[in-house]
């Protein structure tokens, strides 16, 4: 199901060198994390696909869902449960194609009509943000939280948040209707990664 914590690997947040985005990832998803996404823009596809596979196998063992970002090619080899896609990746229609038995986010940025365009095309669900100046995305332009009550209005599929999200700030979200909190650098750089995981689930469970 597409809702809770939606976790985001990060290659300097969450380092390949000895396995310690492995140790990181198992912690937050013993504390509840639903979905984990792995990103990386610059590593090829040969060598992610170890790493690929491995965070597959810890979100099966922990019932949780593991997506790529960008990769189409990638997502296929690992047999990922999804891919996600923004304005400069595949084409949704292509994805769609290839990547037919998926999952398909598509990041939407502060755009309902491209998000009411991605549902009709067959999104699985979309992602808005930055609701927050990002320590990831320092240059994302933000948009108005209120965004996420209309976008809920509107659309049937799932909704996700993104954007320097803290603990604090998403307990608003969620409220206004966000089914899933994307956190990369507030969960990444806890001192104790289980625990914040833990502390959004939490969130979750009390405005349900």
């Amino acid at each position: 199901m597409l809702k809770g914590l939606y976790a985001i690997t990060d290659a300097r947040l969450t380092p390949y060198e000895g396995g310690k985005i492995f140790q990181m990832v198992e912690r937050a998803l013993k504390g509840g994390a639903k979905i984990l996404q792995l990103r990386d823009k610059e590593t090829p596809d040969a060598a992610l696909l170890p790493i690929a596979l491995e965070l597959k196998r810890l979100c099966r063992e922990y019932g949780a869902l593991f997506i790529v970002n960008d990769r189409l090619v990638l997502a296929k080899m690992a047999k990922a449960d999804g891919l996600h896609i923004g304005k400069e990746d595949v084409a949704l229609e292509l994805a769609k194609k290839e990547f037919s038995q998926g999952i398909i986010g598509v990041s939407c940025y502060g755009d309902i009509s491209r998000a009411k365009k991605a549902e009709a095309l067959g999104a699985s669900y979309v992602a808005f943000g930055s609701f927050y100046p990002s320590p990831t995305k320092p240059s994302s332009p933000l948009i108005p939280k209120e965004l996420l009550r209309e976008a809920k209005r509107i659309l049937q599929i799932p909704i996700c948040a993104i954007g320097g999200i803290t603990l604090e700030r998403a307990k608003e979200l969620i409220a206004l209707g966000a089914d899933m909190i994307a956190v990369i650098s507030d969960l990444w750089r806890a001192q104790d990664i289980e625990a914040k995981a833990r502390a959004y689930n939490k969130l979750f469970e009390d405005l349900s």
